[in-house]
């Protein structure tokens, strides 16, 4: 509460109340809360909020809070003992009822619920829900069935219980734990909302019930459920791990490890919240962080194959392939049967160059996991599929179940149609490249309006970066950055090969760090200031230096870089730019076909809107030649494959280096690859690779028409 007392908090919340104004009065009140959890009035008004949207369970603890607080004020009862009517509680409706009549409560209101209450016997409040309780023995005597994995016939018992005791608030918290080993997920919720029900402050049930609808993707519910649980018991770092978790499936990734540090705070020994926080700090692409996280989750666990397993992929995404090796085995030492290490690890070995290894890796992962769909395709990019190979049928069975998730369903049509490209039945495989491209898009909830709106600020902003270059006062750079930029699949993948190929250059592969540092600049949401730019230039170099191998020459291959032209320029006036250009319907084709592992590019999923953001990349690319034609070296693709000794001579000029015959061979280097290309660029430079759209002409429906040849 700093800019209002909580007086006017109050008053403004019961007047968006009566206005109807819901999400406003929920918030004025929920902030009085905070600051005052036991404030009477603003727990009432929560609870009437609540039942107007239809949360009776929910109501009751504001209820009960307020009545505690002050039960002087005759309201409070008569709320409270409604809701519990509404509840089906009506010993404990009527029990509270005499309570508060004993206590001289009368009037209208308290003679209307004593006539609703007629026939109920009345015994005192808690009385008799604690002669209603089942005995120790017998509650364990479930829990223990539940242990042993025994999930239906602690259900079957756990069910018989409850008929003689239903006002059990912890037979029913048991009920639901063992409906979620069973997967009945809803059902587990209904038993956690009944425990509620029940007991009201069950911080436990609270807890509970956010881990199940975390697990249904009810992250809104999950957390609320969560936030609720602390209010009742604020040292729960359960609660806040599962909240961080929650928070981070929201993209809510700084308030996500704000949840964790929470948690460790309570139980600074709690391995979980600094594996998850490891897994978030991960996606922030704060490598060494999450690395760190990792080492102490195994510090307080040390057979915690998951964490092992993390730190593969984390080693992995650093370039460090070998280590990454070594942890996914630590894993797999710790966890022989882990799937999902033997998956990551071939993925790992397909970067090194490894297609057999790989496969090996893979094949480990489906005889351990035979629905792993995640395995299953990464099997696919590195096998040439034959009619008689067991796995196309593997496939198709998989994708006959009704009850895939839709990630799952996502990965098999992704699989399936590069089995039948193999096998040349185009038709199917075009129809799964669709159906696979669908269920990402609403797996993304993709919307194209926002990435034309994204376009339209990069070239609203752009003028600004020039007028801030002109002030900026730049130190010596130590590692010179060459962006290799363009369409993803127009060639970047074998252009930094090429260059990478030099003794004087380090490939880095794709950095994050443009998107990472500078989407807020270029999208005019942070002001290109000159301290902006010189902070940004900073970051960029530092983390460049880490990947630089102490060479001059750093490759950023990158190919949504192309947004950011304008910020390249204006901070590094040193740095090389290459636009590499290939054919429209190839980039457009190639775009469409592939599963993308970035979440970043949700048009490729569609032709018609890959074809659409194929216009706008073009015409921001004219944009930037007006203005930086100079800083831009356009290369085309098709010419290099075509002509690669005097187009690869020209590249190599234009880069200010000393002509060397290895950049003639990029299939011999041998640094890791973890593009869609991996495979590709590890052969010799070969032409036609820009006509493989041109057998699924007669599928496309025109959708290529007015694309450039």
């Amino acid at each position: 509460m700093t800019e209002l007392t909580i007086d006017q908090a109050l008053q403004q919340g019961v007047e968006a109340h009566k206005a109807g104004q819901i999400q406003e009065a929920d918030r004025l009140y929920t902030s009085i809360i905070q600051a005052q959890p036991k404030h009477p009035d603003a727990n009432h008004n929560m609870g009437v909020l609540s039942l107007g949207v239809g949360k009776v369970q929910e109501a009751l603890p504001f209820f009960k809070t307020a009545l505690e607080a002050n039960p002087a004020t005759a309201q409070f009862w008569l709320s409270y003992i409604n809701t519990l009517i509404k509840l089906d509680q009506l010993v404990d409706a009527k029990a509270l009822l005499d309570q508060a009549k004993s206590k001289g409560a009368k009037g209208d209101g308290f003679d209307k619920l004593e006539q609703r209450l007629k026939g109920v016997a009345g015994v005192p409040v808690g009385k008799a829900s604690k002669v209603q309780q089942p005995s120790q023995n017998q509650q364990q005597s479930v829990i223990n069935l539940y242990n042993q994995g025994k999930l239906q016939q602690a259900l079957e018992q756990a069910t018989v219980l409850l008929q003689q005791f239903p006002s059990s608030s912890s037979l029913y918290n048991i009920s639901g734990a063992v409906y979620k080993g069973l997967g009945q997920l809803d059902a587990s919720v209904g038993a956690y909302k009944k425990a509620l029900s029940i007991k009201p402050d069950y911080a436990e049930a609270y807890y509970n019930m956010g881990v199940i609808l975390k697990h249904q993707g009810k992250l809104e519910e999950a957390i609320e459920a969560c936030n609720k649980a602390l209010v009742i018991k604020p040292d729960n770092a359960e609660a806040y791990n599962n909240m961080g978790i929650a928070l981070q499936e929201q993209g809510k990734l700084e308030e996500s490890i704000e949840a964790y540090n929470k948690a460790l705070a309570i139980k600074p020994d709690y391995a979980d919240a600094y594996y998850n926080m490891g897994g978030t700090l991960q996606e922030q692409r704060k490598l060494e962080d999450a690395l760190e996280a990792y080492n102490k989750a195994l510090a307080i666990k040390p057979d915690y194959a998951e964490a092992s397993n993390n730190m593969g992929g984390t080693l992995k995404e650093q370039g460090k392939l070998e280590e990454a090796i070594e942890a996914y085995n630590k894993a797999l030492a710790i966890k022989p049967d882990y799937a999902e290490a033997y998956n990551n690890m071939g993925v790992t070995l397909q970067n090194q160059g490894k297609p057999e290894a790989a496969t090996e890796a893979y094949n480990k992962a489906l005889a351990i996991k035979p629905d792993y769909a995640g395995a299953h395709r990464h099997l696919s990019t590195v096998t040439k599929y034959n009619p008689n190979d067991p796995q196309i049928n593997e496939v198709d069975e998989l994708l006959q179940r009704q009850n895939l998730n839709k990630s799952d369903r996502c990965y098999l049509h992704y699989t399936y149609a590069k089995m039948k490209e193999d096998l040349g039945d185009l038709s199917v495989a075009f129809d799964n490249y669709v159906a696979g491209g669908e269920l990402r898009q609403k797996l993304l909830t993709y919307d194209f309006t926002q990435d034309q709106k994204l376009f339209s600020k990069i070239k609203n902003t752009a003028p600004q970066f020039k007028d801030v270059a002109l002030n900026l006062s730049r130190e010596a750079i130590k590692h010179t950055p060459i962006f290799i930029l363009g369409m993803p699949r127009s060639g970047t993948t074998l252009i930094e090969q090429i260059i990478s190929s030099h003794t004087q250059v380090t490939g880095a592969g794709e950095l994050g760090y443009l998107s990472r540092f500078g989407t807020k600049l270029i999208a005019g949401l942070t002001a290109p200031t000159v301290e902006a730019i010189s902070v940004f230039r900073e970051r960029y170099l530092t983390g460049l230096a880490k990947r630089a191998n102490g060479q001059a020459f750093v490759t950023v291959k990158m190919p949504q870089n192309f947004q950011y032209i304008a910020l390249i320029c204006a901070a590094f006036p040193e740095a090389k730019i290459i636009h590499v250009q290939r054919d429209a319907k190839a980039i457009c084709w190639s775009n469409f076909k592939h599963y993308f592992v970035a979440n970043g590019l949700g048009y490729s999923y569609s032709l018609a809107d890959t074809v659409e953001y194929y216009g706008l990349y073009k015409d921001l690319m004219h944009f930037w030649s007006q203005s930086y034609s100079d800083r831009i070296y356009n290369l085309d693709y098709d010419k290099l494959t075509e002509n690669q000794e005097p187009e690869t001579r020209r590249l190599i000029e234009y880069l200010e280096l000393n002509w060397q015959d290895a950049c003639l061979a990029p299939q011999k280097n041998k640094r890791s690859v973890k593009t869609a290309s991996q495979h590709q660029v590890r052969q010799k430079v070969y032409q036609g690779s820009s006509q493989a759209w041109r057998k699924y002409e007669p599928f496309l429906n025109g959708v290529f028409d007015g694309l450039e040849a």
